[in-house]
């Protein structure tokens, strides 16, 4: 796995840039506040935001199965839905690496080919743009809170996220950054990975969430929602209270939602609760 070809970010000269939201499987079906706070963050930045219906998954489950065919045919269906766009924004670094490997999949110099290009070259993932296109500064945001942050493969290895949501969280002056030991090792879910490999899986998550109290940090925070649902899964099956949340929800004071893993029932979390912080 290696950095896309694609990601060449430049800064942003649009007045009020275009973005599609590329809105993720896991966020449309386990997740919803995760594309309202990229939603919110994205507005924030200036941008104006729309949502296409025509959009679905970006097919990584069929490409990380072989199935290059209906791929392809997800690809294309995916190039018609976000077409037209400046920029295509999701928070997924796994979904937006994604969209980098579509050329891989057609005749280079084909019409398909081309178009695949120039939308790897139009998408990012949610902290990079900010970061590396929107240079954003964050709104004021008061939350208290030890976090701890998990570096998703896709993301790292694929797209070179790493800095990026640092740089975020490094805006907010009352959350404390404590460095998980480990934290560019797969947590183990690796999309189909999880489901070939299961025992493995779970060894790899419970030196993942180890590592991850460890440092006691309340909160463990990341960019990819099929990492932090295996992470939080483990979590609640072990007791622990470690809340498990996407960066955006804390970059966006949007911190209503239970954390992951936690039952409708559980205190609602606020950006106007001191989360217990200790200096």
């Amino acid at each position: 796995m290696s950095i896309s070809p694609y990601l060449q970010p430049t800064a942003n000269t649009i007045t009020q840039p275009k973005v599609a939201l590329f809105v993720t499987c896991l966020a449309d079906s386990m997740r919803p506040s995760v594309a309202f706070a990229t939603i919110k963050l994205l507005e924030a930045a200036g941008c104006e935001v729309h949502v296409p219906k025509a959009q679905t998954c970006c097919g990584q489950p069929a490409f990380n199965s072989g199935d290059r065919n209906n791929t392809r045919l997800i690809a294309q269906q995916t190039m018609a839905a976000l077409a037209g766009y400046d920029y295509v924004v999701g928070p997924s670094g796994s979904c937006i690496g994604m969209l980098h490997q579509y050329p891989d999949l057609f005749e280079e110099g084909s019409k398909d080919y081309l178009s695949t290009q120039a939308l790897a070259r139009q998408a990012y993932e949610i902290t990079s743009f900010l970061v590396d296109v929107m240079a954003f500064k964050l709104p004021p945001n008061n939350t208290k809170a030890q976090i701890t942050y998990h570096d998703s493969c896709a993301g790292l290895r694929e797209l070179g996220i790493h800095q990026q949501p640092r740089k975020l969280l490094a805006q907010m002056p009352n959350i404390q950054l404590k460095e998980i030991p480990e934290a560019d090792t797969c947590c183990g879910f690796g999309g189909t990975f999880c489901i070939k490999y299961p025992d493995i899986s779970n060894r790899m998550v419970e030196n993942k969430v180890a590592h991850a109290q460890s440092n006691k940090a309340q909160m463990l925070v990341g960019g990819d929602l099929g990492c932090l649902m295996n992470m939080a899964g483990k979590l609640k099956r072990q007791g622990s209270g470690l809340q498990t949340r996407h960066i955006v929800e804390l970059l966006a004071d949007l911190l209503q939602q239970p954390a992951l893993g936690e039952a409708r029932n559980t205190p609602l979390r606020s950006a106007t609760i001191d989360l217990a912080y200790e200096a």
